[in-house]
């Protein structure tokens, strides 16, 4: 079985950090979302990937995974340039497929379970597609899958009005050469992207070989700010907690907490975890890092106070005020305004940025 992830996408609910890069290189817990999904797919036994990439940046996607070696895996890169749905995506690998069952897994998703027990049972059946799902607050949001008892589809809807279900189909399909015919003969939407819902629900019509499981443990799609701090918090929920940094005295350190080689933690400073701070790291003195926070590497905070956020890296913030709930871009700078005449704000502000004072 081969795998395939979409690293394509213009990430445009994630600007201005997606101005710099693809969002599926946006870090949770300080690691790249995309790598959270090429290691599922090797823990799952598949280690031939494809990689999909878009025209947003995509050296950067190559610069991170190579050709996969350092990984254990083995990447061939597709190109699809401009983002025109999923199903358009998973067309594009056909040559790469040949006549192998495969999975697709979206760059933006995390697991916490891993999909291990769906490869088994997906090579064991003769399902020509098997479809990931997962119970969803607002399902009018999302494609939208009905089952069976058995976990046959019966529907699948994207973005219903009225949903049948709060079973969200959740970027990850397994499927077999079948569909690429289906994709071929498929009719752009509304939204002028060929959708993998309307494929699937074509495979099902012609076969009625289309099943679903609901994944163990939870999932989220990172594609707002709101949703990469909520995956942020949930796995540093199970993070462990490590010292390669150099703690000055009068520090403390309450819960699990990792530091990264070469950081220091400066004297009057409390890192309360679960927290993550990167390699070569200065944190204070006198600064507080709360719980649920993410540092960068080469990240510099001094006095004030953080939590509940992720700083990306190579960043500078000095200021006596308290930052939470934030999503700081690699290469930000927060100052404090308290000396300077007239005192006031300044700012220098992306597209689609938020600021709360």
């Amino acid at each position: 079985m081969k795998g395939l992830i979409l690293a394509g996408g213009s990430g445009t609910r994630l600007r201005p950090l997606t101005h710099t890069g693809p969002k599926q290189l946006i870090p949770i817990a300080n690691k790249p979302n995309v790598l959270y999904c090429l290691e599922d797919l090797r823990d799952a036994g598949i280690t031939d990937i494809g990689v999909i990439l878009g025209n947003n940046m995509p050296e950067k996607v190559r610069e991170l995974l190579g050709d996969g070696s350092k990984y254990g895996v083995r990447i061939t890169y597709i190109v699809q340039g401009e983002p025109k749905g999923i199903a358009h995506a998973v067309g594009c690998a056909e040559e790469f497929m040949g006549d192998e069952p495969f999975v697709v897994y979206l760059g933006d998703n995390i697991l916490k379970g891993g999909i291990r027990y769906m490869v088994e049972e997906f090579a064991q059946s003769d399902c020509e597609a098997l479809i990931a799902l997962c119970p969803v607050e607002y399902p009018e949001k999302f494609g939208i899958a009905e089952i069976d008892e058995e976990g046959n589809i019966i529907s699948l809807i994207e973005k219903p009005k009225n949903p049948k279900s709060n079973l969200a189909m959740i970027g990850i399909y397994f499927l077999k050469k079948s569909i690429f015919p289906i994709i071929r003969e498929l009719k752009p939407s509304w939204r002028n992207e060929l959708e993998i819902t309307d494929a699937i629900n074509q495979l099902h019509k012609r076969t009625g070989k289309v099943k679903a499981r609901i994944v163990k443990g939870w999932w989220k799609d990172t594609g707002r700010p709101e949703d990469i701090l909520i995956a942020n918090h949930l796995v540093l929920e199970t993070l462990e907690g490590r010292n390669e940094g150099l703690l000055e005295e009068n520090v403390k350190i309450i819960g699990r907490v990792s530091i990264g080689e070469g950081t220091v933690i400066k004297n009057g400073s409390v890192i309360r975890g679960p927290v993550i701070i990167g390699k070569n790291c200065v944190i204070g003195p006198n600064t507080y890092i709360g719980p649920y926070t993410s540092i960068g590497d080469r990240t510099t905070i001094i006095n004030g106070e953080i939590e509940s956020s992720i700083v990306i890296g190579d960043a500078i913030i000095e200021c006596n005020r308290k930052i939470v709930d934030s999503l700081i871009g690699a290469g930000c700078r927060i100052s404090s305004s308290d000396n300077s005449i007239p005192k006031g704000c300044r700012f220098i502000i992306g597209e689609n940025s938020q600021l709360i004072l």
